[in-house]
């Protein structure tokens, strides 16, 4: 089986898929199917020497931009990568897809062939976020912009799932984003989640502020895609602006070029910790099938990190693991 790759998604579409391919067809033994305009990939695989890899492509001329309407480019454009891709993985052409395009188009598309699992709200979209002890999973980070009480207790429970099943987390501990740890505190969404979140099996510690999340007290949290989608960057941002501070003054004088060197290793601990390529993609959790999208400046590395997790998640059986977690709530 396979992975499926869309060829047209991110920003610099079909550059870092095509590289991303051919990295993981010959260093990962994985087998992929490049989803896109045929015209545009076939002499970039050939001059890398992609023709004599597991690669198989699959020509899908359309494209759904980063500024398209998902519902409107599912119409004027029904032969787009993401809609062919997603397609294939219905028919069990490959196990896994995964797109660095458009959020929006990608979970319409997914919502559209797939269709959600049974019993499921609204699917999420998580987060892998670095923390002082470890990782933590953030949901959802844009895919439900406006939610209500019972989406969050779900997304709790999907992102429980997964953090079992791929990151291998034993009862991950379930907080819920607020800006204060005591119950009561919040908007009208948090305090109506709060005790849905009680009432479960699972472990739900209470409220987090963003202190806690970053100091490794949760494993889970949960919170709306509007919330969690201005985290994300608001937390990508700060990441860079520390970074590219400390490189400058770093570089300003020679004393402190000197002490750079010295603290080399610990700055490259620091940077991979901070550096989002490293996971690559989210898998949109909730719908019948493994779709996983990653941020549209992915590169090639990010790229073939989001393949890694998607392979890892098919191992991990995370579909059947999800679909248990659900029915076992819904009983």
């Amino acid at each position: 089986m396979a992975i499926i790759l869309d060829a047209m998604g991110s920003d610099k579409y079909p550059f870092p898929e095509v590289s991303a391919s051919i990295t993981a067809a010959s260093e990962l033994d994985e087998r992929i199917i490049l989803v896109g305009d045929s015209n545009r990939i076939k002499p970039l695989l050939s001059e890398q020497g992609g023709e004599k890899l597991p690669i198989e492509l699959i020509n899908a001329p359309e494209v759904v931009e980063m500024w398209d309407k998902p519902v409107e480019s599912s119409r004027l454009k029904p032969n787009n990568s993401m809609a062919v891709g997603i397609k294939l993985l219905k028919e069990e052409k490959g196990e896994a897809f995964v797109t660095a395009g458009n959020t929006g188009g990608a979970m319409f598309n997914a919502l559209k062939v797939l269709g959600r699992m049974e019993g499921v709200l609204r699917p999420a979209l998580p987060a892998i976020f670095p923390t002082k002890t470890g990782r933590c999973i953030v949901l959802d980070i844009g895919a439900n912009v406006d939610c209500r009480p019972e989406f969050l207790m779900q997304f709790a429970l999907l992102g429980s799932i997964y953090a079992e099943s791929v990151l291998g987390i034993v009862k991950p501990r379930i907080g819920l984003l607020s800006n204060g740890e005591e119950p009561g505190k919040g908007n009208q969404l948090i305090k109506d989640a709060f005790p849905l979140l009680k009432e479960t099996q699972m472990n739900f510690i209470g409220n987090v502020e963003p202190k806690e999340l970053f100091a490794g007290e949760a494993d889970v949290v949960v919170t709306d895609g509007f919330i969690g989608n201005v985290l994300v960057k608001g937390s990508e941002a700060v990441a860079k602006l520390i970074t590219d501070v400390l490189k400058e003054e770093l570089m300003s004088s020679l004393r402190t070029k000197l002490g750079a060197l010295l603290a080399k290793p610990a700055f490259s601990r620091i940077r991979k910790l901070v550096d989002p390529s490293g996971v690559g993609a989210a898998p949109l959790l909730g719908v019948n099938g493994l779709v996983f999208i990653g941020h549209g400046r992915s590169d090639a590395r990010a790229l073939v990190s989001a393949i890694r997790l998607a392979r890892q998640s098919v191992n991990s059986q995370l579909l059947q693991s999800l679909n248990n977690g659900i029915k076992e709530i819904i009983k």
